[in-house]
């Protein structure tokens, strides 16, 4: 191993040894959490996908040493968290990791026809610059509304069907 790789590995394992849970609730306190849940609620209520939310302040040190780069992470939480598990196939994981200042958006099998891997891709980058400006819950604001138009595009919600709640709406903070 070179000295460049040994190097940028110890900052990233220290990067991750001193960011926790608490954190992420500085990122997003608890005013901020029942915003954003109030959000995910209403775009639920006119579509049959689900959306979670994921702020995570840093990996494992395990992990973080061994290089798990912040999407292989995001497929983690996405099965962990059941977003791959719902009726139609249709659920959206929105991931953030705090101390590798990365986001990733996880999308469901039934999306890949109806919205493309690059739109996703583009969304979270867009998240990322607001995270690069410390606006958290703006850019998670922001990509809620857009996660919300691509559902309600594909997947809108028959009038007066119920709304069928598969998935926590509440923000999960680690």
């Amino acid at each position: 191993m070179n000295h460049a790789t040994l190097g940028s590995r110890l900052r990233r394992a220290w990067r991750h040894f001193w960011l926790d849970e608490r954190d992420s609730r500085r990122a997003l306190p608890p005013a901020a959490l029942q915003r954003l849940t109030a959000l995910v609620q209403a775009s639920e209520a006119r579509h049959r996908g689900q959306i979670r939310l994921c702020v995570e302040a840093s990996l494992p040190m395990a992990a973080a040493w061994a290089g798990v780069a912040p999407r292989q992470r995001a497929l983690e939480c996405f099965g962990q968290l059941g977003v791959w598990d719902t009726e139609d196939n249709v659920g959206v994981l929105i991931y953030v990791l705090l101390a590798d200042r990365a986001v990733e958006i996880v999308a469901d099998r039934g999306l890949r026809h109806h919205v493309p891997e690059a739109r996703w891709q583009a969304l979270a980058q867009g998240l990322g610059q607001a995270f690069a400006q410390g606006q958290v819950e703006a850019g998670l604001t922001t990509a809620l509304a857009e996660v919300d138009r691509l559902l309600c595009a594909g997947f809108a919600r028959a009038e007066g069907s119920p709304r069928s709640n598969e998935l926590p709406d509440t923000p999960v903070l680690r």
